[in-house]
C-alpha cells in the first residue's frame, strides 16, 4: 500500500473498453482481462470504485438523432451500463475480487441502491464497488457520474482509461500527425483550451472540489496499477 499514490481512486471505464475488438456488445474474454488487471489493483491494497459506461449498448445522443425524445434515450443508456456492470461483476468475482453493484435507478433483485455511506463502507472492507446507471438522471453523462461519485465518497483521484491513446493530445492523434502530447494539464486548461477528455460539467466538478485526474491508455497490460502508484504514463490534471 504505501508504494501507491492514490489510495482511493474512481475508474472510469467506457463502455467500448468492454467491448474490445469488436467494438459492440459484452465481450466475455475482455471483461475477464479487465477484471485480471483490475485484480492487480485491489491487491496492491487500493480502494477501488468504477464507473461503467454503455456506449457499447447504446448513446443517448444516438437515439435522439434518431428522433427519440432525448431523456428517454438516455434512461435506455442508464441501462446499458447496469448490464455491462454486472457483467464485470461476475468477471471480478471469478478472479477472486469481492464485488458490489450500486446502480442510481432502483432493480433491488440484481444490485444495491446507491448509498453513499454504505459504498464507502464497502470500500473500507476491500470490497470494489461498480457504480451503474449514470446519476440516474438524463441529460448527464458518465464522466460527469464519475466526477460526482469520486467527491462523494472522497477520492484521491479519477482514473480515465482510453482505448489506445496514452494521454491528453492537442488533437486527435489519430487524425493529425502535429498532434502534441500533454504531460501536466490543469482543469481550466482542459476547459480553456477545448480538449474534451471530459465533458464540461464532468471538468468543472473535478476542479471544484480538486480531484485529480489520470488519462492513460487502458489497453496496455499492467497501466492501472502504474497510474495508482503514480508513474507518468499519461497525462495527469489536476489544480485550478
Amino acid at each position: 500500500m504505501s508504494d501507491v499514490k492514490y489510495h482511493r481512486i474512481v475508474l472510469k471505464l467506457s463502455g467500448e473498453a468492454l467491448a474490445g475488438d469488436q467494438k459492440f456488445g459484452i465481450n466475455p474474454p475482455e471483461i475477464k482481462l479487465v477484471a485480471k488487471e483490475l485484480k492487480q489493483v485491489y491487491e496492491s491494497g487500493v480502494q477501488v470504485a468504477i464507473v461503467v459506461g454503455g456506449g457499447n449498448m447504446w448513446r443517448g445522443v444516438t437515439g435522439e438523432q434518431l428522433g427519440m425524445e432525448r431523456a428517454q434515450a438516455d434512461y435506455i443508456g442508464m441501462l446499458g451500463t447496469i448490464m455491462n456492470a454486472l457483467s464485470l461483476q461476475d468477471a471480478l468475482e471469478s478472479v477472486g475480487v469481492p464485488t458490489r453493484v450500486q446502480t442510481s435507478i432502483e432493480m433491488r433483485q440484481i444490485a444495491e441502491p446507491y448509498i453513499r455511506r454504505r459504498a464507502i463502507r464497502h470500500l473500507e472492507k476491500g470490497r470494489v464497488v461498480i457504480f451503474a446507471g449514470g446519476t440516474g438522471s438524463p441529460y448527464f453523462s458518465t464522466d460527469t457520474t464519475a466526477a460526482l461519485r469520486a467527491a462523494e465518497i472522497n477520492a484521491d483521484a479519477i482514473l480515465m482509461g482510453k482505448n489506445g491513446v496514452d494521454g491528453v493530445y492537442s488533437a486527435d492523434p489519430n487524425k493529425d500527425a502535429s498532434a502534441v502530447k500533454f504531460d501536466h494539464l490543469t482543469h481550466m486548461d482542459v476547459l480553456e483550451k477545448h480538449l474534451h477528455v471530459m465533458d464540461s460539467t464532468a471538468s468543472s466538478l473535478s476542479m471544484d472540489n480538486h480531484i485529480p485526474l489520470v488519462v492513460f491508455n487502458f489497453n496496455k497490460a499492467g497501466n492501472i496499477l502504474k497510474a495508482v502508484s503514480g508513474e507518468s504514463i499519461g497525462t495527469t490534471i489536476e489544480g485550478d
